[in-house]
């Protein structure tokens, strides 16, 4: 019986673990801790860090995992970094569950930007009313340019924010086209700032962006390390079945 180890914190995430709470599978779900109050979830959850690819190596060896699945943020670069890394060192086997990247169409305008750091260069420009949709641990950084009147969407109501112009919506998604269009319109916004997360679940403010004409400055995914990946949460059921794959293609 194959007891794997889910990196989650995403709605893929969240499918794959009722599948395998389904299916009796005794897996276990880790969490970052990104936010104070997170879903409810069928698995055995773990909530915090690793301290690092050698602590999640310990982890694993002394829990007895046999698979590693990364169903983590297609930002959260440095966790899935630290899976590659743990799960070479103790040779398990290690399928990513990723979301399919955003792609422009032919009415967006998109300016697309390798980083964070670029995204806020790229900002030194006359002030703007922004959306700034890049999560709650980005923002220090958008400090830089402070001339902007900025619109936050985030989980969880900040205890402070860097930013001397903004305002601040708490929701969880996923959200819709008619929510966002109604967000954006109210809010007078003029460009809107997003990674490219991917998915169903935040393309709402995209496709908003699409239908009113208005720009975005698009960030880019990080490189992560090569190894197997599906979009499909019944794909890694399939593969759990088959203890032989490891992170072959």
């Amino acid at each position: 019986m194959p007891r794997p180890l889910l990196l989650g914190g995403t709605t893929e995430a969240s499918a794959l673990a009722a599948l395998l709470a389904g299916a009796g599978i005794a897996a276990r779900l880790s969490l970052a801790g990104r936010t104070k109050a997170p879903a409810a979830q069928p698995l055995p959850t773990r909530i915090g860090g690793f301290g690092g690819a050698e602590g999640l190596a310990r982890y694993l060896h002394d829990q007895r995992i046999t698979h590693v699945i990364d169903a983590t943020h297609p930002f959260a670069a440095q966790m899935s970094r630290n899976a590659a890394q743990a799960c070479a060192a103790l040779n398990l086997p290690l399928l990513a569950l990723s979301r399919a990247p955003w792609h422009a169409q032919a009415w967006d305008r998109w300016q697309r930007v390798p980083d964070i750091a670029s995204a806020v260069a790229a900002l030194d420009r006359p002030a703007a009313r922004v959306f700034l949709a890049v999560g709650r641990m980005h923002l220090e950084a958008f400090a830089a340019q402070p001339q902007h009147h900025y619109l936050l969407r985030l989980v969880d109501a900040p205890e402070a924010v860097p930013l001397p112009r903004s305002e601040c919506v708490v929701a969880r998604g996923p959200f819709t086209l008619a929510g966002d269009l109604a967000l954006l319109r109210a809010h007078g916004t003029e460009l809107v700032v997003a990674k490219n997360a991917g998915g169903p679940g935040a393309v709402a403010k995209i496709a908003a962006a699409r239908q009113l004409g208005l720009p975005v400055l698009m960030i880019d995914r990080p490189t992560l390390p090569d190894r197997a990946e599906t979009h499909d949460p019944q794909a890694v059921m399939r593969w759990l079945g088959h203890a032989d794959l490891g992170v072959k293609t």
